[in-house]
């Protein structure tokens, strides 16, 4: 592990900051390989219910690939890429912190969690037309995929700097939040996803990503919807209910 990449438990919420704001909290191979591990322990870790990735520092959230070992050739865009796929392909839903601005890929970084919380006062720019470079076409789909083909022009060709509003009134930020409020938003909203049911949560958010790509499989969604159904969280859920009380589920 490095000091760039923290990893921290808060219950059932898994916490991973990008701690290297003197460098706008860029990615290269250590930050990267170190993402890697922790993101893997998540998937492999049944007792966590939901992950946040913050940036360190009220600046920017992550300024993307390190351009020192991309020149270098340290690491390429498939590196990136990597990290993000083992975002998107978690089963818990996912929490983007964006305590400051976000610049190139960390804007994929962060359309690739569920969820994306801004600081008031943050931008995004994705500049690579700006170097003469063409994005990863993985990346490409994921901004299409996520932000629709217009914005992502805007944001891909035309190298647009958007602000904090506009990106509330886009879809690209969920929630927009003043800075002394914003950590206490965070962790709000992460205790809210991890006290819902495990099994409905999961399973929702895949029967989601299937749809959104276009290959949802009815009879394997149906499965899902048929174990929710005859889970103990179910009649727990019930329960609670009728009891006026808050519910605990325990994800069978």
């Amino acid at each position: 592990m490095t000091d760039t990449i923290q990893f921290n438990v808060r219950g059932s919420v898994a916490e991973i900051t990008l701690n290297n704001p003197a460098k706008h909290n860029s990615l290269g191979k250590t930050e990267l390989d170190a993402l890697a591990i922790c993101l893997k322990a998540v998937a492999n870790d049944a007792g966590f219910r939901v992950l946040v990735i913050k940036g360190a520092g009220d600046k920017t959230f992550c300024g993307g690939a390190s351009l020192v070992d991309l020149r270098s050739g340290a690491i390429t865009g498939d590196d990136f890429q990597a990290v993000t796929d083992l975002i998107s392909s978690l089963k818990i839903p996912t929490v983007a912190a964006l305590n400051g601005s976000v610049f190139g890929g960390g804007a994929e970084l962060a359309l690739s969690c569920d969820f994306r919380i801004g600081c008031a006062g943050m931008i995004l720019r994705v500049p690579p037309a700006t170097m003469g470079l063409c994005y990863p076409i993985s990346g490409i789909c994921t901004f299409v995929r996520k932000l629709g083909p217009t914005l992502s022009k805007r944001l891909l060709l035309a190298a647009e700097k958007l602000e904090d509003g506009e990106l509330l009134s886009l879809g690209f930020l969920d929630h927009l939040v003043l800075p002394a409020e914003f950590e206490l938003t965070v962790d709000r909203y992460a205790d809210q996803l991890a006290a819902n049911a495990p099994l409905s949560v999961q399973g929702m958010k895949q029967i989601v990503d299937q749809i959104m790509n276009g290959e949802l499989d009815h009879k394997w969604a149906q499965a899902i919807a048929d174990q929710c159904w005859n889970s103990a969280d179910l009649q727990e859920g019930l329960a609670a209910q009728k009891d006026k009380r808050t519910p605990v589920f325990n994800g069978a």
